[in-house]
């Protein structure tokens, strides 16, 4: 019993440790070089994880051993929205129902490079920063909805007309240039 009650001193405080330490984490930019970098509306969202809205995919989720009641996906390092002044590059995947699939599996995600693109800015709540992204050149996307707060953290919606919506949660980075 004292060796249980030695234990529980020693992991109690490291438990909340490290639940302090992730919930508090900084942001991977400062507040001023996230009002900079908002300005220019050159910027890289980079998705963390995925929410399907789709309840068929959430059924499918919780019928794996072991699963939770989430329907949030962790995903890979790498998932980006990058904007650019005459560039839209999105590298997303996707889950959910799609209406119009394809044979290549490779298409299957939010994959495209859009240089006829639109982006309104507004305010949102909570001195959030709203951008909505409507591209002109691809055929079945209607509409992003990029939500950036204070901290760095992002929000992004993609709204389509041959798939059921999806929505990510990420952060903002600043674009890395390509040394040649």
């Amino acid at each position: 019993m004292k060796n249980l009650l030695k234990i529980m001193v020693l992991i109690i405080p490291m438990l909340l440790f490290s639940c302090a330490s992730k919930s508090g984490a900084p942001s991977s930019v400062s507040a001023e070089k996230l009002a900079t970098i908002l300005d220019s509306q050159e910027f890289t969202f980079m998705a963390k994880r995925a929410n399907p809205m789709a309840g068929d995919v959430t059924n499918i989720l919780n019928s794996f051993p072991n699963s939770s009641a989430s329907r949030i996906l962790d995903l890979d390092y790498g998932y980006t929205l990058v904007i650019k002044k005459n560039e839209l590059n999105v590298n997303l995947p996707y889950f959910g129902r799609m209406y119009h699939p394809s044979y290549d599996t490779a298409k299957n995600g939010y994959l495209f490079v859009s240089k006829d693109f639109k982006i309104t800015e507004t305010a949102g709540r909570k001195g959030s920063t709203v951008f909505q992204i409507s591209t002109n050149d691809q055929q079945f996307l209607k509409k992003m909805i990029l939500e950036v707060f204070k901290n760095g953290k992002a929000y992004l919606s993609i709204d389509s007309n041959d798939r059921q919506p999806i929505s990510y949660d990420g952060y903002i980075m600043e674009n890395s240039e390509n040394k040649k």
